[in-house]
């Protein structure tokens, strides 16, 4: 084994940029009709979607260099201010309602979504006590295991309270995929499961639009003009793609016909307008994404750095699989974007926070 300080990982660099120049490019494509309608402005996306990057190419390169036992150090810290973010956001006057949820906050005519930092400052203060209770979350339920899914369920029902049951969702699979890989015994997290699963069937089931939501990805063309409508368009797009798409700006699902054409559903576009290839190549980026992060993370000798290398990992890769899935009709709509390329400033500003951290981790690895 060579050991020692080593260069940045720059295939993940090179991933990462890829990623959002392909996410900026389709941000433009996607939204500029829209745009020019609403705001009359068609560059209006594209230009704050790159202020944004530019903003999270800032806060990358700072994280590159920035000692990640600092994060650690700092990690109850970065817990607390999260929960004060989601708990400001829920606070009349202070959170910012769209859309029927309460996610952003608003100040000065900047709005940015707490959620999207409380995923990173969840993951942070997850590899903190995944290191520092690792035995006991193996031998005891009550005082090692339990006491992890308590204090991650206060940024999850913060979250669910907003609402954002699928932030939520997602939140809750990451924190049961952390427990897993630190070897938390299967016995203690189906008991978790069991304890989570009413609370997931009330909430799905008290919302009326999330029940049909579900029956529409059960049996989608029993209403096509309805609860499905949006999902339906998706296949249009992707049917209507081919193997080399229509070519870039020639979509014609985007015209008005799919909703979030450049957030949820941006993957969509891509198929329609670059094809199978297309697809398939964002799909390669994302796939060498987390390929490279779990090589860092099971490369890293520290545990807090492994656990933070594979939780960032999988908050990048496992929400790019369920935004692919919902377009192609293979999960439940989610209200998940894929990241670094669907429009949203908080969101590209916090993975490329994480992907700074990952690369800064990538130095310490030790590799064959």
């Amino acid at each position: 084994m060579m050991k020692g300080r080593r260069r940045f990982d720059y295939i993940l660099l090179f991933v990462t940029l890829a990623l959002v120049g392909i996410g900026i490019v389709m941000v433009y494509s996607t939204s500029a009709i829209i745009a020019s309608d609403r705001f009359g402005d068609p560059y209006y996306f594209l230009k704050r979607q790159a202020l944004f990057g530019g903003i999270g190419f800032v806060l990358m390169f700072l994280m590159m260099f920035f000692p990640h036992e600092i994060l650690r150090r700092f990690a109850y810290p970065i817990f607390i201010l999260s929960i004060l973010l989601l708990i400001a956001v829920l606070i009349p006057g202070i959170g910012y309602r769209a859309g029927g949820s309460t996610r952003w906050l608003k100040i000065s005519g900047f709005s940015f979504q707490p959620s999207e930092f409380a995923k990173l400052g969840l993951i942070v203060f997850l590899a903190y006590l995944l290191t520092k209770k690792e035995e006991k979350i193996r031998r005891s339920f009550f005082f090692g295991f339990l006491p992890v899914i308590l204090l991650s369920g206060v940024v999850i029902g913060l979250t669910l309270k907003e609402p954002d049951f699928g932030a939520a969702l997602f939140l809750t699979l990451i924190v049961f995929l952390l427990l897993f890989i630190s070897g938390a015994r299967v016995i203690y997290i189906l008991g978790a499961f069991l304890m989570t699963a009413p609370v997931v069937y009330y909430f799905l089931m008290n919302a009326e639009y999330r029940c049909k939501r579900l029956m529409g990805f059960i049996r989608p063309w029993d209403d096509p003009t309805g609860t499905s409508f949006q999902i339906i368009q998706s296949f249009l797009s992707f049917g209507s793609g081919g193997l080399f798409g229509l070519g870039l700006g020639e979509g014609r699902q985007k015209l008005f016909f799919l909703p979030a054409p450049y957030t949820d559903f941006i993957f969509s576009i891509i198929g329609e307008e670059m094809g199978l290839v297309g697809a398939m190549v964002v799909v390669l980026l994302f796939f060498i994404l987390a390929f490279r992060g779990v090589q860092i993370g099971l490369s890293l000798q520290d545990r807090f750095g492994s656990y933070l290398a594979l939780g960032i990992t999988l908050m990048i890769a496992l929400q790019a699989v369920i935004n692919m899935g919902v377009v192609l009709g293979l999960l439940p709509t989610k209200g998940l974007t894929l990241p670094f390329v669907s429009y949203g400033g908080t969101s590209l500003v916090a993975n490329l926070m994480g992907m700074g951290i990952l690369l800064h981790l990538s130095t310490q690895a030790e590799r064959k």
